[in-house]
Parts: structure tokens; sequence; C-alpha cells
């Protein structure tokens, strides 16, 4: 039978395999061309065109080729022509080749190409085999070619990734894309960031609230919610304290060429706080309404106040906190909120240091704080030679894994060599951030002696987030609170224990002609 004469209506059958191609429109275009220009030729009437956009050429499951083989079942016609441009543009697998000719020829398409002849002789199976081959090569040596860019390019500091939340990709001349600054994000990452490394959020949970609470930021469920694994995901990433590594890559931890988000010093306190245990988990059921649940305990049980609200009989809704500790004498007794907040007001607003005191350790602390200004100089020195160390210390473990036979022994000289290396990032960090500031000392501890001379300003603001870093920072464990006689004497941090507070009876001046300031820092 003359298929040329008794074949006239055809398809054709496009792909490209990037999502550049597609945005630039390349390669679509002119594939169609060929193909309509042949199917012009030999006479054959097109019936439609199915682009596959973006779909790699090794891969059977293909949305357009789905759609194709549909319409081909459906033809009235017993054979339909399926004309592509190249072998190339149908697979770039031989497996998947020949998966893909049976799907065709089962659907009643005949395959033709501008490019080739298809057969069913020895010879046409072999030239079809030797292109699809040729093909399959193609793809896998480009994508060894991709890749070992990528990690030269990761090797050299640049990052690869196609989106890095906080960050977008500047086009620069002579260093192609590089990360910069996208703002509003970076601004709020750096606060959500720097507040977990501080203790600001004492738990991840906390973060997550602090930044669904941003209305800029990214929600990722229909509730305006965060999902914690994309907390998790940017605490641990180097990449916004201006580093880069992947193990996937094998290239290890060295300086990127972005500017970072935090400091590598921040991004360390950070992993370390992932290590170790929460202090206490942060509630699901935290609300605005209750700001000391959680934090002030039951006298009696010293177990944590629950908080509720309650309904009465006329439907008005009421505040309380209560214990909710079987075995408890307490267990039960409802406390309002007002009493316990207000008794808890008038603490704090107590908490302010004795006016001579404060004055006095005011003056001690910018006077250390100019010292410390002024021995700077000497620190960065150190900090060279301590450099130089841990490069000589390096140097000395990378020929050691030279003579090494053991493949174990290999390993435990890598693992040091990577701690060594962690090190000398920190170390180096550290030492071009140890510039004597440009602001004084009045200046930068302005906030924190706000703080420290009256904690109730900060309380009083409502914001919740802001509350919870009060707590931490004024007690250094929680507030047990009795029914009936009220707050039990709280124990507050270091700086309010040495400040003391109102009444300043026991307060003495310090004798001799010196002042020391005290071992832990104020």
């Amino acid at each position: 039978m003359n298929t040329e004469e008794t074949l006239t209506q055809a398809v054709i059958y496009c792909r490209v395999s990037s999502v550049k191609q597609v945005e630039e429109g390349h390669g679509l275009d002119s594939q169609e061309t060929r193909c309509r220009e042949y199917a012009r030729r030999k006479g054959y009437e097109i019936l439609q065109v199915f682009p596959d956009q973006g779909v790699s050429g090794g891969v059977l499951d293909r949305p357009k080729m789905r759609e194709m083989l549909s319409f081909l079942l459906n033809q009235s016609e017993e054979n339909t022509v399926v004309i592509i441009d190249d072998l190339n543009r149908f697979s770039r697998d031989v497996r998947v080749h020949w998966q893909l000719r049976d799907l065709v020829r089962n659907a009643g398409g005949v395959l033709e190409s501008p490019s080739m002849k298809f057969g069913d002789t020895s010879d046409d199976v072999l030239i079809e085999n030797l292109l699809a081959s040729v093909s399959q090569h193609q793809r896998q040596k480009n994508g060894e070619q991709v890749s070992h860019r990528m990690r030269a390019r990761v090797m050299n500091g640049y990052c690869v990734t196609t989106k890095i939340l906080g960050y977008r990709y500047r086009q620069t001349k002579g260093e192609g894309k590089v990360l910069v600054r996208d703002e509003p994000f970076a601004s709020i990452i750096q606060e959500a960031l720097e507040g977990f490394a501080s203790g600001r959020f004492a738990s991840q949970t906390e973060v997550r609230r602090f930044l669904e609470a941003q209305p800029e930021f990214p929600k990722q469920t229909p509730a305006g919610g965060i999902r914690i694994q994309k907390i998790t995901d940017m605490l641990r990433q180097p990449l916004y304290a201006g580093y880069i590594q992947s193990e996937r890559m094998n290239v290890s931890l060295r300086k990127a060429r972005h500017e970072g988000l935090i400091s590598f010093e921040t991004f360390q306190k950070i992993q370390k706080r992932l290590k170790e245990a929460a202090i206490a988990p942060a509630r699901k059921d935290i609300h605005l309404d209750f700001p000391l649940r959680g934090f002030v305990t039951c006298g009696d049980c010293e177990k944590p106040l629950r908080a509720c609200w309650s309904q009465s009989k006329s439907k008005k809704k009421h505040p309380y906190y209560l214990c909710h500790t079987k075995g408890c004498e307490s267990y039960g007794k409802s406390i309002r909120r007002d009493d316990i907040e207000g008794d808890f007001a008038a603490l704090l607003r107590q908490m302010r240091p004795n006016a001579s005191l404060f004055r006095i350790i005011r003056e001690m602390v910018y006077n250390a704080w100019n010292q410390r200004t002024a021995q700077i100089g000497e620190a960065r020195k150190a900090m060279r030679r301590e450099i130089l160390k841990l490069e000589r210390q390096i140097d000395g473990y990378l020929e050691k894994i030279v003579d090494a036979s053991s493949e174990r022994v290999m390993k435990a000289f890598d693992r040091k060599i990577d701690q060594l290396e962690h090190q000398k990032l920190l170390m180096s960090e550290k030492m071009e951030k140890s510039f004597a500031p440009q602001t004084s000392a009045a200046q930068m501890l302005e906030h924190p002696m706000r703080f420290l001379s009256n904690p109730w300003k900060l309380w009083e603001s409502g914001d919740i987030i802001l509350q919870k870093l009060v707590l931490r920072l004024a007690f250094s464990a929680p507030l047990p609170y009795h029914r009936n006689e009220g707050y039990r004497t709280p124990k507050t941090t270091l700086p309010f224990s040495v400040l003391g507070g109102n009444s300043g009876n026991q307060c003495k001046m310090v004798g001799g002609e010196r002042l020391e300031l005290p071992t832990s820092s104020v």
C-alpha cells in the first residue's frame, strides 16, 4: 500500500526542554515552521500542533504527548502522520524513544521527520538506534557540563539556587547573576534570625508567629500560616550569613560573593540553639488575651496556670486564669485576669532601679565600653595571629591526609579540617567586624539602658512578642501567684538583682578608690 497517497492528515509534535527557551520564544516556532514546510511538500493537512514546553527529552510522561496520543485514538482515519522536526525533539533517551514509538504506533500514528526516514528494515532500525543513542549521549553530556559549571560557580561563592526568599538576582558585569537584598523580605528575615539567636524568640514557633504577623511576608496556607519546616530551613540556611555550601555538589562551607543578612557568628548561635533543648515548649493555644499564660504558676502546686474565657448567664464573657492540676488546693479556682495582670503591672512598675545606683552603674558600663573600644586594635592583632595558627594546622592535616593509608583516618582528618575551617571563618569575620564603633557609648547603649530603667514601658506597648521578651529579660524563673496572697517574691535576672528596686534600703556606696564591674555582663 502506498502510504504517501493514503495518509493525508497529520499532526505536529514539538518540544523544548528549558523554561528559558519557552520564555524567550526560541525553539518551538522554528520546529513548527520546518514541520509545516515538510507537510506542505508532502501534501498533508495539519490537524493540530502539540507543543511540550519545558519538558526533558529523557522523560516518558509529557502533557502534550498524552494529549496527542488521545487525539490520535479519536481520529476516524486509521493512520495519521506525526511530524517531528528532529529525532532529539522526540526523545533523548533510547529506552524512552522506543516506548514512545510503540505508543504512537498503537494510537494509529506514523512517525515522519524532514531530518530522517523512519522504516522497519534492519538498516533503518540500526540508524534510528544510533541516532537515539547519540541524542541520549548529548543530553547526558549537557547535564554533566551544566553540573560541572554549577559546582564551579558554587565553589567560587556564587549561589545557583533558583530562588531564595529575602534575596533577588541582579546581573553584574564580570560576575553574572549575584544575590542582592530584596526588601522588605530581607529586613523581616534578618529580624527573625537575629531574634532567634539572641533569645528574643524562645522557639521556632515564636519565629513563625512573628513572620505570620508580617503582612508582606508570603504565607503558605490558605489560613495565612507558615509551615514549621519553612522556619527550620531558614534557620539552617548559611546563605543568610553570607556563606555557601552544598553537600550534593560536595562543596564545603565557604564565603559567598553576596552580602549576608546576619553575621556568621549569629548563624553559629542559631545552630547551637537548634541543637539545644528549648527552655520551654511554646504553646500552640497562646493568645494575645493572656500574655502571662505559661509564665505565671500556681502558688500552691507551682504548675503553670491556664487561662480561658468564661461565659456568664447573661452571655457575657469574662477572662480568667486558673489552676488545672488535680489534687492541688487551688484546682479549678478561677482568678480574674484583671487581678493577676494588674498585680503583675504593679510588680513591674516597682522594678525601677535606685536612681543613684543606676547612675553609678551606667557610668561604669560606659567606662568599660570606652576601655573595650581602645583594646580593639590589640584584639585584631591577636585574631590575625590565631588565623595564621589555624591555617598552619589545616596545612598540617592536609599533609597527613596525603600520607594516610586508612580511609577511616582520612575521614577523621577531613572532619578535623572542616572544624578548623569553621573556626577560621568565624575568626576572620570577627576580625573584619572588630572596628571601633562610629557612634558613642551613649547612643549604642541607649535602648538597653532605657529598658533597665523602666521595663514597664516595653510591657505596656501591648506587643505580645515584646511582652514575652520582657518576661525573659526581667525574670530568671516563672512567677508564682497565690490566689489570696498575690505574687510571691520574684526571681529577677542579674541586671535587676544588681540594680535593686526603688527602696534602696540595702544600697550602700562602694568603699575604696576603685570600682570593679561584676564578672557577668550587665
